[in-house]
């Protein structure tokens, strides 16, 4: 099979071929892969961490490339050779963009590895709302998509929560014991049943209550932001494990969550449509979606500033305003504005301390990220932001080093 002739995910493939998908965010993805698996898929998360998944993506994807699509296929092909699947079984799933950001082409990357390892008969499905490719197999329906916004917002408000209560907790592990406990109660119901809004808004409030048990300690800790590449920003495989180190060293980690992301994305077709034209159908789409998520989003924030105990995320309309006079939201090249607008909905809510992770060699993250740092500033004095670069070739030690100088700086201005 050439790879012109590209491997079909069949309507006889669905429920019989184990789809693998690469991680980015533990607890988002599983409860990602639990909606697929509710609607007759059978996915699989890869959790793989180690050394090997480099290596094998530094042997099929040239080291100027992307550092995440390195890792994504380094972790398929690590799985495929590793035994555990039958390779004439096996899927691989892939989001795939549409917009000037080489993850566009990490699905060509993907079956261009996969011919040259002679695996070229195995499917690969692209993830991905704009009608670039399509299988026979899978269908993007609206129970998936529903699915997947209260995946993840689930995952965002677990996530938002987690980090403000792990670095205080007074018994080491109870906000693991938490998470581990909501991620099985919800994957089950994402898997078994069909999830109402009515039960998503009721478990905001049993969640946050949960954790409110939580007994923590009164310290306070440096706050530190992190944004970024999306990849970069989310994977511990992709940052090397950034938000444990930065508990480690003392700190409180603030991460905005994926639903922003997505809501960018969106927000991106509208103003396409307002700028260019286009087709009608699917303006109108994006627009009841972007409603439904906000809702959903806002509903989630509610919730977080009933209870009192912990600080909420800012609505995407907030965020959205605050990068007026830093760059105009047509810009949408890779993270676009939303990733000066995070940098600056953290400084907005006194998170001056700022981790900006980036694949070395991202030019839309390059311009976007530390190429704003110097406007921010100068609105901003007290910030402090540190870009971090991440590929192959960077030292653990010289970004651990260059992340604990800014916290360095950090502590002396807390004192």
């Amino acid at each position: 099979m050439t790879m012109k002739e590209r491997a079909q995910f069949t309507k006889e493939n669905k429920g019989e071929y184990t789809i693998l998908i690469p991680n980015m965010l533990p607890i988002h993805f599983t409860f990602l892969c639990n909606v697929l698996n509710s609607q007759g898929y059978k996915a699989e998360l890869l959790t793989t961490m180690h050394r090997d998944i480099v290596e094998e993506g530094l042997k099929n994807v040239h080291n100027d490339t992307c550092f995440p699509a390195l890792l994504v296929i380094g972790q398929f092909l690590d799985a495929l050779k590793s035994g555990q699947y039958d390779l004439d079984k096996v899927a691989l799933m892939i989001t795939q963009t549409s917009g000037g950001c080489r993850a566009t082409n990490y699905i060509s990357l993907l079956r261009k590895a996969l011919d040259n390892n002679n695996l070229s008969h195995i499917p690969v499905i692209s993830l991905n709302m704009s009608g670039l490719e399509s299988n026979p197999g899978f269908k993007l329906t609206m129970p998936i998509i529903k699915g997947f916004i209260f995946s993840i917002i689930y995952g965002d408000l677990i996530m938002w929560i987690k980090n403000q209560t792990l670095p205080y907790e007074k018994k080491h592990g109870e906000t693991e014991e938490k998470i581990k406990k909501w991620t099985r109660l919800l994957s089950d119901e994402l898997k078994y049943k069909k999830v109402k809004y009515k039960m998503v808004k009721k478990h905001f409030k049993e969640i946050i209550d949960d954790f409110s048990s939580i007994e923590c300690s009164e310290e306070q800790k440096v706050k530190v932001g992190i944004v970024g590449e999306i990849y970069v920003k989310f994977s511990p495989l992709g940052n090397n494990n950034l938000e444990r180190f930065l508990i480690d060293e003392g700190a409180e980690v603030v991460t905005p969550g994926l639903i922003d992301f997505i809501l960018y994305a969106t927000d991106a077709t509208l103003r396409d449509y307002i700028l260019y034209g286009g087709n009608l159908v699917k303006n109108k789409i994006a627009k009841m979606l972007k409603g439904f998520i906000v809702r959903v989003q806002n509903d989630m924030i509610d919730a977080i500033k009933y209870s009192g105990r912990f600080t909420p995320m800012s609505t995407f309309n907030h965020i959205s305003n605050l990068v007026t006079g830093y760059v105009g939201r047509e810009m949408k090249m890779g993270e676009g504005w939303l990733l000066p607008a995070e940098i600056l909905e953290l400084i907005d809510a006194d998170v001056q301390n700022i981790v900006c992770a980036q694949p070395f060699g991202c030019l839309p993250n390059h311009i976007v990220g530390k190429g704003m740092f110097r406007k921010i500033k100068e609105s901003h004095p007290s910030s402090n932001i540190v870009s971090v670069d991440y590929d192959p070739g960077a030292t653990k030690v010289n970004q651990e080093n260059r992340i604990k100088l800014m916290l360095a700086v950090a502590k002396r201005m807390a004192h």
